[in-house]
């Protein structure tokens, strides 16, 4: 791996598509996005750790969790981040996938390779399964996660960490599922319908849960209103991004993240699209290649990217913190 952890790369990267001149008020004029550092295999899954001043991201191919900061650069923080068993050919992608804050001291870990959902508590660095099978049957491999203020958390399960994908002798589930984890242990499927559900990243007032489906065929995002215990009440398709796709823009919607003022900042074909409440496109972020997630840290300004082989960084106006 390589890294400029306290001297980021000034070499010009990137370009800022602006689509509506809303988009001035949260990309800067001066803006710069700087790559922090690179060498993995396909990162993913950042979440800034608040109490400590450090981003935790994922290589899932690489198996490795790793720890960036501005004072200590790059480290492995954990290896093997996800499956640590020794029996060859179930996984494609064996690591941790996507994070999200939870309680004091520890985060929410989609371990794609031993096809669960845990509580990983960041200073043991101990995972406490907490979502491991529904109705009987092993999840594929939970991809993303997102929580309530309440407790209830819910998470996607398409089959990217199984080899051969659908076809994975080792999948259990016929559909590859959406799912509510309430907090008495219970899981609940909430959609069965995408093909490849994603990323995912809820409203402000959380009454609205979006959706990624990283389908090339269909590379759209879902929209599930939510009702006060966090049961589906109705579900649109919110945006679409086939002409994106179709212009042969790398990527595919993936991970996402909303700000204070529900600006969605989602992966997608080209970049990170910056999209309004309704959908609508204000601009799109730009690193040259395939972004598969991101996350605000520091004061809440800044918006790190999992992009591709490579961890990047751009300083925006907007308060993406929760």
């Amino acid at each position: 791996m390589t890294t400029s952890a306290a001297t980021p790369s000034n070499a010009p990267l990137g370009h800022i598509d602006r689509y509506d001149p809303a988009v001035d008020a949260i990309v800067p004029a001066d803006w710069r996005i700087e790559k922090l550092a690179s060498g993995f295999i396909w990162s993913e899954g950042p979440v800034w750790i608040a109490d400590g001043g450090y981003l935790l991201f994922t290589d899932v191919p690489g198996n490795t969790l790793y720890r960036w900061s501005q004072k200590d650069g790059l480290s492995t923080f954990l290896k093997p981040s996800g499956y640590a068993g020794t029996e060859t050919g179930i996984f494609r992608e064996p690591g941790a996938n996507g994070l999200f804050p939870d309680g004091p001291g520890t985060i929410l870990l989609a371990d794609h390779g031993n096809r669960q959902v845990a509580r990983f508590d960041v200073k043991t660095k101990q995972k406490t399964p907490i979502a491991t099978r529904f109705e009987g049957k092993r999840f594929n491999s939970p991809n993303d996660v997102t929580r309530r203020k309440d407790g209830v958390i819910f998470f996607t399960d398409p089959p990217y960490g199984l080899e051969g994908l659908n076809a994975s002798k080792h999948k259990e589930l016929p559909f590859n599922g959406v799912y509510r984890l309430d907090p008495d242990g219970s899981v609940h499927l909430i959609d069965k319908e995408m093909t490849f559900p994603n990323g995912l990243a809820l409203s402000p007032d959380e009454r609205t849960l979006y959706v990624a489906n990283s389908d090339p065929d269909r590379p759209i995002w879902m929209a599930f209103t939510l009702n006060e215990r966090g049961e589906v009440v109705s579900k649109r398709v919110f945006a679409d991004s086939s002409d994106l796709h179709k212009a042969k823009d790398p990527g595919l919607p993936d991970g996402m993240r909303v700000t204070r003022d529900g600006t969605i900042f989602a992966t997608a074909p080209g970049g990170v699209l910056i999209m309004d409440a309704t959908g609508k496109r204000l601009g799109r972020i730009r690193t040259g290649t395939a972004i598969a997630n991101c996350a605000f840290g520091d004061d809440g300004r800044t918006l790190y990217m999992t992009s591709n082989d490579f961890l990047a960084r751009i300083r925006l106006k907007v308060d993406g913190a929760r």
